[in-house]
């Protein structure tokens, strides 16, 4: 329901008086070893133009208390019991506050209550947000991946994850995560020589000084990034929508896969798989439905101009191989063919000016898996095959269904990069041309560039990468990158500008509506 500001204040006023639980409450325990505390700051995420999901995180089983109001005093503020924080979610607990006026900034503030002593109450922690309007106004957001890869964690004496705090400081509306929110498969050791000769100096924790194999393990994982106050920072301002990747469980993974990796003693990598989605659905503010809990793939609006298809690259996928199959394969699957169909249906569907297709993995940049191929391309450069089947059929609807602005947006390959699309330099013909632009990583090494496959025509017009063969740069070398997408409500052009960990323009880009 839409919900008007006299409204909202009036439901708090009503709210509060049922509730009584923070205004009215006896005397709080002082005793900080009977109060619970908030132990990974507070996040946002999944925002409708009339709900929002909001998490936090407690140190002992208790009751979620929040507060919601269009005033950073508080005044009149909703108050909301939120679930319980239980060792069964990873103490986390998340709320879906609904009831709420489109364009509004919102500020939350989250206490826990101590279960059986419910005056023993956290200190606050606050966040706030700015729900998207059902009117055009400018919207900016920001989109990487790839945070705590390859042995590089929080390293406090060198800033920690300093390229957090940079996003945050461009205000933007909201921030795409493109996967490996964590990387389960890569433990850290407490010290690490860079190639400079320095010492890098990783924060430790007992969960990252081995590959996570239990759900507590993964849980571990994301408890150890959100040490980082950066981080918590940013979580606390800017709205997270949430991918996942290969990392989120371990390195190119795919469903019935059987590792042969010495460091796990489980090799079963669909059981693995199920206790990271678990994990990863606790700790991000991901909007879960009775019908299908376990769903990543989704999309939402942020106004009448901007639509967001997030894809799940991952659930669905076949074996990885030689990527060669025929069109009418099993065995050549990314996405799958309901998720194909879903999301041509829902571009087809689409009233939004832009259309931003958010992918955890690069449409025409070869990805090895060893012998095999872990993306879309397999560097054949001929007529689609194997998994490029998917994206050609996607592709050649949108061209005659006469989508018109659809961009794509990934991560993954560590690099940043703008690659162009076009049938005149393809081998496969039939779509519209379009943009693919790649960011990452946030916090771990930085490698590239990799091939590129011609089947649909990628262009390579700017890109970042080591120079001189160099891989796995540490954060402090500067080769982290993300990228801002900025959405004029006036002239509905979308500026997409490629950033380094400093907040430097590395390259812009500037798309103007076309009529489908």
């Amino acid at each position: 329901m839409r919900t008007t500001r006299r409204q909202f204040l009036g439901f708090g006023l009503k709210a509060s008086a049922g509730l009584g639980l923070l205004t009215t409450a006896p005397g709080i325990v002082l005793a900080e070893n009977r109060r619970p505390m908030i132990t990974s700051g507070v996040m946002s995420g999944d925002l409708w133009t009339n709900r929002a999901m909001i998490w936090s995180r407690a140190d002992r089983p208790s009751q979620m208390l929040l507060e919601v109001a269009d005033n950073a005093e508080f005044h009149n503020a909703r108050q909301l019991t939120g679930p319980d924080a239980l060792p069964s979610t990873g103490m986390t607990s998340k709320i879906d506050v609904t009831g709420l006026a489109s364009d509004t900034d919102l500020h939350y503030r989250v206490r826990f209550a101590a279960l059986g002593d419910h005056r023993a109450i956290s200190e606050p922690v606050v966040g706030k947000l700015r729900l998207p309007s059902d009117t055009p106004r400018n919207v900016r957001f920001v989109w990487s991946g790839d945070t705590v890869g390859q042995g590089w964690g929080i390293d406090t004496s060198r800033g920690g994850m300093r390229i957090y705090e940079t996003m945050r400081q461009q205000s933007p509306d909201f921030f795409l995560h493109s996967g490996d929110t964590i990387y389960a498969d890569g433990p850290l050791e407490e010290t690490v020589t860079m190639d400079n000769g320095e010492t890098w100096r990783n924060l430790m924790t007992a969960e990252k000084s081995k590959v996570a194999e239990t759900l507590d393990e993964y849980r571990g994982q994301y408890a150890y990034n959100m040490l980082d106050e950066n981080l918590k920072r940013f979580n606390a301002e800017v709205p997270m929508f949430a991918q996942w990747d290969d990392h989120e469980t371990t390195n190119n993974w795919y469903p019935g896969e059987i590792l042969e990796d010495p460091r796990y003693t489980e090799k079963n990598v669909s059981l693995l798989a199920a206790r990271a989605r678990k994990a990863f659905l606790e700790y991000m503010p991901i909007r879960q439905w009775p019908e299908a809990p376990d769903r990543i793939r989704r999309r939402f609006d942020y106004g009448p101009d901007l639509e967001v298809f997030m894809l799940d690259m991952r659930t669905h996928r076949s074996a990885n191989s030689a990527n060669m199959q025929s069109a009418d394969d099993p065995a050549a699957a990314l996405l799958g063919a309901t998720q194909v169909d879903e999301l041509i249906a829902a571009l087809s569907a689409s009233r939004a000016t832009w259309k931003v297709i958010a992918s955890d993995m690069p449409v025409g940049l070869v990805v090895a898996d060893g012998d095999n191929f872990e993306a879309v391309a397999n560097g054949d450069n001929g007529a689609p095959a194997g998994r490029e089947h998917e994206i050609a059929r996607l592709l050649k609807a949108i061209h005659e269904g006469s989508i018109a602005n659809v961009v794509w947006l990934t991560a993954d390959v560590h690099y940043t990069a703008a690659h162009h699309y076009a049938p005149e330099r393809a081998s496969f013909k039939d779509f519209t041309p379009f943009w693919e632009f790649v960011s990452g990583p946030l916090h771990a090494g930085t490698f590239g560039p990799n091939a590129l496959d011609a089947t649909f025509g990628p262009q390579v017009v700017f890109q970042k990468a080591p120079e001189d063969g160099r891989a796995n740069l540490a954060p402090s070398e500067g080769y982290q990158f993300f990228g801002q997408v900025d959405l004029d409500a006036e002239s509905k052009e979308l500026t997409v500008t490629l950033k380094d960990v400093e907040g430097s323009t590395l390259h812009t880009e500037v798309l103007k509506p076309q009529v489908g």
